[in-house]
């Protein structure tokens, strides 16, 4: 495994281009004075700049990344996404109201859309890369800017909620969770042209999110924390089927879709994920994480530190800037680690926070938020738990590679961790200081992962010398 530098970064905005050939990244700088023809600075405040980097796999070999453009934004950026088509980037930044787009093929061409005094809170693309969405402050409107006609479309009475806006993969529909005269609605909007095709009431006490079937047939929709309900409708608006597990207790705390669009995992904050089938829409099986281990077909995994060792065998001195850690096998029964929530206090640490599907659909990773330090890999083909991985400390972020099941995770440490079916292993990032990986994120190719600490960035790339995959030898490293 190779690693580039360390780059500056601000608020970990960070991601590949969505064909996997650019790499963007935001930091901060103290602007005096304007570029020339450019609108001027406010004085003394920070403003964003946007670089786009050219990573070095790109060219086939390893080389220092290249920086392709470089674009200074007018105030802080807090949101930045790429086109569906990797060929512009918008950069919202809200405390001003302002968007700014910038074109990778023309540098010289911009785009500035200013909310004015309606104000800005969340800002996404359309599908096809030429539509910008605009949500206003108290979630008042959504305003549609065309790039191409400089038309303008209004959305009224967006709901604000945890996942309010989804579009159907396909690019062709937006569903979008609305708020009005006290009840909940989604409305299915078509990209196209933006209009209204469906209008729906949901059976909901206070809409929490809405999330497209990955085929684009079904739309899911989940109920408040305090209501534990699940609603699945089909493109028309038909409601299909509902499912409530319990009640009287804090319910849905995490929801995704498997890539092949036949299971719907449901997160709850009882510490069990119930596996909906995409046929009758019941559940197929439900998987609780338990504090001990006793089933002897699971591998649990746990970290250690390596003890280094002198010449004798002695203790080196001085210690090392992060001690080493592998991973070693536990013999069942094992115990995990387990936090005791604070029962007085709001949004309690407790429950599955966390879901996340193999791209094949054949594994799904969670996180109960009360074992914190472990990674649970379920086996979506005999319905049970295949694995455990139990870090030293609480895992901050896992996400799959977009090509094949193999999983990256990271828990605030300098280490990244990599697991896959032939086993699992622990990378120490090199470089001067701690650098305190607490994101990642793979390019569409999932050929490297850049790891994102508070104000760094760095580039890890996973091919060896002769082409191997960088797991391929996990037998040596488990």
């Amino acid at each position: 495994m190779n690693f580039s530098e360390v780059f500056k970064l601000s608020n970990q905005l960070c991601k590949f281009s969505p064909d996997g050939k650019y790499l963007r990244s935001v930091s901060r700088q103290r602007a005096l004075s304007a570029p020339p023809g450019r609108e001027p600075f406010l004085p003394g405040v920070q403003s964003g700049l946007l670089a786009v980097q050219v990573p070095p796999w790109w060219s086939g070999r390893w080389a220092a990344s290249q920086i392709l453009q470089l674009y200074s934004c007018l105030d802080q950026i807090q949101h930045v996404e790429w086109s569906a088509d990797s060929l512009f980037i918008l950069c919202a930044m809200y405390k001003r109201g302002l968007v700014q787009v910038w074109s990778l093929e023309q540098p010289e061409w911009h785009c500035r859309i200013d909310e004015g005094s309606a104000g800005l809170v969340a800002s996404c693309w359309s599908p096809d890369g030429r539509h910008i969405l605009n949500t206003t402050e108290f979630h008042l409107r959504i305003t549609v800017w065309s790039l191409c006609t400089k038309s303008v479309s209004y959305i009224k009475y967006p709901k604000a909620c945890q996942q309010g806006i989804t579009f159907s993969r396909d690019g062709r529909y937006l569903a979008l969770a609305e708020r009005r005269d006290c009840k909940d609605y989604v409305s299915i909007f078509v990209c196209s042209d933006w209009q209204l095709l469906r209008h729906f009431d949901t059976d909901t006490q206070d809409l929490a999110g809405i999330e497209w079937a990955p085929n684009g047939c079904v739309l899911a929709a989940w109920d408040t924390c305090l209501e534990y309900k699940v609603l699945l409708y089909s493109l028309d608006g038909r409601l299909l089927a509902t499912y409530c597990a319990y009640e009287w207790s804090l319910g849905i705390k995490s929801v995704a879709w498997s890539p092949s669009s036949q299971f719907l995992a449901v997160g709850s904050y009882d510490g069990k994920v119930r596996i909906l089938n995409h046929v009758t829409w019941k559940m197929l099986t439900e998987f609780g994480h338990p504090a001990a281990i006793s089933d002897p077909r699971v591998v649990v995994y746990k970290e250690a530190e390596k003890s280094p060792r002198g010449a004798l065998g002695r203790p080196a001195c001085p210690p090392p800037r992060a001690a080493e850690s592998k991973y070693e096998i536990a013999a069942v029964p094992v115990s995990l680690q387990t936090l005791k929530p604070a029962a007085d206090r709001a949004n309690p640490k407790i429950g599955v926070g966390a879901l996340a599907f193999s791209p094949d659909s054949y594994f799904l990773a969670t996180r109960n938020d009360n074992v914190p330090n472990a990674v649970w890999v379920w086996d979506m083909q005999k319905l049970r738990l295949f694995v455990v991985l139990e870090q030293l400390g609480p895992v901050r972020s896992f996400q799959w590679d977009p090509q094949q099941p193999r999983l990256a995770i990271c828990s605030g440490g300098s280490k990244v961790y990599l697991w896959s079916p032939a086993g699992c292993m622990s990378v120490q990032v090199p470089g001067e200081g701690d650098f305190q990986v607490l994101s990642l994120c793979w390019p569409v190719t999932g050929d490297a992962l850049a790891l994102l600490s508070k104000d760094h960035f760095c580039l890890c790339f996973l091919e060896t010398e002769d082409g191997a995959d960088a797991l391929g030898q996990l037998g040596d490293h488990t």
